[in-house]
């Protein structure tokens, strides 16, 4: 079975505070996102998150829908994830990787998830991977440095 998660890393040549900054702010995640799912941050979301801030995004993956987050881990500056609705998360852990770099992983975790089954049957444990590949090469396009 595994862990039921799917990370990648990459350095970037950011720190982690101008990382953070990026992801804290929901707004930002259709342009860093390499799945072409996220469209638009929905209205009302928080222009910053924090521990237990909800935030909705427009998507589209064949058809357009609408998804609610709730941020669950927070450490600022390090560690932030949300849960969707079925009880996923996607988790960002910023670690410094020294002279203005760090080393960011994204994790896909339906480890808790309502139906993990149902995601693997549906194929998203690699659909994601490709996607945070294409994430994590954005973020590094990004800041070249």
């Amino acid at each position: 079975m595994g862990t039921r998660q799917i990370s990648r890393t990459a350095v970037v040549a950011a720190s982690p505070e101008q990382l953070f900054d990026l992801l804290a702010d929901p707004a930002n995640h259709p342009l860093i996102d390499g799945s072409g799912t996220v469209r638009r941050g929905r209205d009302g979301a928080p222009s910053r998150l924090s521990l237990g801030a909800k935030f909705g995004m427009d998507m589209k993956l064949g058809a357009p829908y609408r998804i609610s987050n709730t941020v669950v881990e927070f450490q600022e500056n390090r560690l932030i994830a949300w849960r969707h609705f079925g009880g996923h998360r996607w988790r960002w852990l910023l670690e410094p990787a020294g002279e203005g770099k760090t080393t960011v992983t994204e994790t896909f975790d339906y480890s808790t998830a309502a139906s993990p089954l149902a995601i693997e049957l549906m194929g998203f444990p690699k659909r994601n991977a490709d996607g945070i590949e294409k994430t994590l090469a954005r973020l590094t396009k990004m800041f070249p440095g």
